[in-house]
């Protein structure tokens, strides 16, 4: 099936995007694909060196004629987003990703396809093995846990890197150069609850699945379903109509991934049986019409479950669904200074309550940091009246933009040129590394671009044949034209 990718153009790229998915690269698990990165670098005979925390940098000089010009780092990270269909088996420790190609796209069976950031790892890996493409010195940061808190961008060290432009090859539409970006923190809530012995006599496991889900930044404000809001929108009706029991609260998996699936365990009075099901039944009608645009697969199914032997006391549970409910999902606000730009968001990732413990996480985002710090605590007084022990992790700047830096008009004047339109100069609504990069290489000019990703952080992700070809064009074309050292 990958031989199929292997064929593509450019050829070298998708070749090496293969080689790189066939290597597990779970984030916080690159210690293969890390061995694999050095041992590139090491075949080509070039300067490489893994730092303390995993980030690869590799060095190559600048091809004949090129030499007077700017040093270049390219940047792209090697961890991938993990998300599976509920029905494919498949164990991304083990296996490599199952690739297809479907029309003008590439997909993955069931599974995350890793374009993102595979692609640009790929199209480093091209450039650092070519004998045949024009472009200055480079140096290529492979960067590590991009996707699960930034730590190899905020564990690498300044004086590394000797290069003025940094070139990131991690945005997703084709038409853009991104120039900012938000930053973010990771906010959990956790802690212990009594539970009791159930007081009814029928359990179901109640299930929401076939959400549309995907990135929890660049995708936040289309108005997706989050399966954890909408399952505790099911169970608060429930437990005031029909006193239900709530054994478990299961839904999510990763902070930057906007909730697909959820899935409960709750206990009924026999006598009440038929109206929660026909609760159920009249939220999965009403959910699917709410929905039937952003989330068209979506299905709330039912089915008799074995009895628990503890569920939650009724105390906690009143408390937990309200927390829920009043914990803020989606848009806070909307940049007053760029059209269309989502400024601050919260994305209720995961909900895990079952046998006395519980957790709940958010990543909260913005590209202003006191609005962030704002939203963690509009958070954490949420979670307080649950007597949460609140704690916070993956803290990470955002990236100003300097819509004025020499990088971005070169690039914006060569994307009209070579096709004729103009590009969308903008900033993101997710967690790009170059905030953090730039703390220590603060004079370094920075920009983004890449090929159109769509469904990122998703099994629904794909990238675009000819969108490829597009961005690949530019990147060449970008290398050639960096201007002469001062």
């Amino acid at each position: 099936m990958n031989e199929q990718i292997r064929t593509l153009q450019p050829s070298a790229l998708w070749n090496y995007f293969c080689d790189l998915n066939a290597v597990p690269r779970p984030s916080k698990k690159e210690e293969r694909v890390i061995a694999f990165a050095k041992a590139f670098g090491e075949s080509l005979n070039l300067p490489t060196y893994v730092d303390e925390v995993g980030n690869v940098i590799i060095k190559k000089p600048a091809t004949a004629g090129m030499e007077d010009r700017v040093t270049v780092v390219l940047q792209s990270h090697l961890d991938m987003v993990h998300q599976k269909n509920a029905d494919t088996d498949f164990d991304f420790l083990t296996q490599g990703i199952e690739m297809m190609v479907d029309g003008d796209w590439v997909k993955a069976k069931g599974t995350t396809l890793g374009a993102d950031n595979g692609i640009g790892v790929a199209s480093i890996m091209t450039l650092l093995a070519s004998t045949d493409i024009p472009h200055p010195a480079l140096e290529a940061l492979f960067t590590i846990d991009e996707e699960t808190g930034m730590t190899g961008a905020l564990s690498l060290k300044g004086g590394l890197l000797d290069g003025q432009i940094m070139l990131n090859l991690d945005t997703e539409e084709d038409n853009e150069l991104t120039i900012g970006c938000a930053g973010g923190v990771d906010v959990t809530a956790s802690g212990n609850y009594d539970t009791m012995a159930p007081q009814h006599t029928v359990a179901y496991s109640i299930m929401l699945k076939g959400l549309t889900g995907g990135h929890s930044g660049i995708d936040i404000h289309k108005g997706r379903g989050n399966a954890n809001k909408l399952m505790n929108r099911l169970l608060w009706t429930l437990a005031n109509d029909f006193e239900i029991e709530i054994a478990s609260v299961e839904g999510g998996s990763l902070r930057n991934a906007i909730p697909r699936e959820a899935k409960s365990i709750v206990v009924v009075a026999e006598n009440k049986a038929d109206d929660v099901k026909q609760s159920i039944e009249a939220f999965n009608t009403i959910y699917k019409l709410e929905y039937q645009t952003t989330d068209p697969n979506l299905q709330l199914v039912y089915e008799l479950a074995e009895m628990p032997t503890q569920v939650m006391h009724t105390d906690f549970q009143y408390q937990l669904l309200r927390t829920l409910y009043a914990c803020h999902h989606g848009i806070y606000r909307m940049s007053p200074d760029i059209a269309g730009l989502v400024q601050t968001s919260n994305n209720l990732s995961r909900v895990d309550v079952k046998g006395g413990q519980y957790s709940i996480q958010c990543l909260t985002r913005s590209s202003v940091d006191s609005e962030k710090t704002d939203l963690a605590n509009a958070l954490s007084a949420t979670f307080n009246l649950l007597g949460a022990t609140l704690t916070y992790g993956g803290n990470y700047p955002g990236w100003m933009p300097n819509p004025h830096a020499p990088i971005v008009q070169l690039m914006s004047n060569l994307y009209k040129e070579m096709f004729g339109d103009e590009a969308h100069v903008s900033a993101c609504h997710a967690g790009l590394e170059c905030g953090i990069l730039g703390t220590n290489y603060p004079h370094i000019q920075m920009i983004s671009f890449g090929p159109n990703i769509y469904g990122a952080h998703s099994p629904d992700e794909k990238v675009q044949i000819s969108s490829v070809q597009k961005y690949w064009g530019l990147l060449l074309e970008t290398l050639k034209r960096i201007p002469l050292k001062s």
